[in-house]
């Protein structure tokens, strides 16, 4: 099996797909673009995607994605983000003055970063500069990144657990050609976007559905189109398209909305309830 994420080997995405199909290989691939695409054209026969950050919040990439390409949701997973700093052997923390790292990363080890005089240098993703780190073996350049990037990479670790926030989890989704089937239980969860009609109240019209047939929403995100309006929503509810109350909550959604696609009923990790 092949399982596709964005990133360099070693990044957080790799250790997610590490962590749910540890006998998998692992493809990376430079955009979220390609992580869809190669599942996609069969080049890979799951995607493993980050879609929130406890921090950073939503990936807003993934969610323009998702409508619109085909897959199919199939599962959740959720990772806590310990961030270790890492240079080329021989070199130690007195020994650096620069570290490298993404964009969300360096803020998220700001204090740690200040406290050591260390320069931030902002990279495409984490495990991509310990790569590069580890190619310009120079004791004077750190990288901020997963432990898998050292032990890929050949770099030691100098510090483990430099963010600032212990609370930094970031949620993945699976991604799959093929829509799963399964024995409906409590704990699923039903993914869908959805187009408001422009008709006075109707956000409020569209969500009464979930309402009076008691289905629990514990996601709805707007999206902005192309004239900057607020019609587009991301939306997770608890329940499987199949169960009765939900299908009287789609139906009544319908009349309210458009283009509503749904993107997946999958079971809840059993990780959700401990993070």
């Amino acid at each position: 099996m092949k399982i596709s994420f964005q990133g360099a080997k070693g990044a957080y995405s790799d250790q997610a797909c590490r962590e749910l199909y540890p006998d998998a290989q692992t493809l990376p691939c430079q955009s979220f673009e390609d992580a869809f695409e190669a599942v996609i054209k069969g080049e890979a026969d799951l995607a493993v995607i980050p879609i929130d950050n406890t921090l950073a919040g939503r990936v807003a990439d993934v969610h323009h994605l998702l409508p619109t390409s085909g897959l199919h949701i199939i599962g959740e997973h959720f990772l806590s983000i310990n961030h270790c700093l890492m240079a080329p052997k021989g070199a130690t923390l007195e020994s650096l003055t620069h570290v490298h790292s993404h964009v969300h990363a360096l803020p998220q080890c700001r204090k740690f970063i200040r406290n050591h005089g260390l320069t931030p240098v902002i990279h495409a993703d984490t495990a991509g500069s310990a790569a590069e780190i580890a190619d310009r073996n120079d004791p004077t350049q750190g990288a901020i990144a997963s432990a898998l990037a050292a032990e890929i990479y050949g770099l030691q670790i100098l510090e483990r657990g430099i963010q600032d926030d212990e609370s930094n989890k970031t949620r993945f989704i699976i991604l799959s050609p093929t829509a799963q089937t399964f024995d409906i239980q409590d704990d699923v969860i039903t993914s869908f976007v959805f187009e408001v009609r422009n008709i006075p109240a109707a956000l409020y019209k569209t969500l009464g559905g979930f309402a009076t047939n008691g289905v629990n929403m514990i996601k709805l995100e707007s999206y902005v189109d192309d004239q900057f309006n607020a019609a587009r929503f991301y939306c997770e509810i608890l329940g499987h398209t199949r169960e009765e109350a939900v299908c009287l909550a789609m139906e009544e959604l319908g009349f309210y909305a458009k283009n509503i696609v749904i993107l997946g009923s999958y079971p809840k990790s059993p990780l959700r309830d401990k993070f």
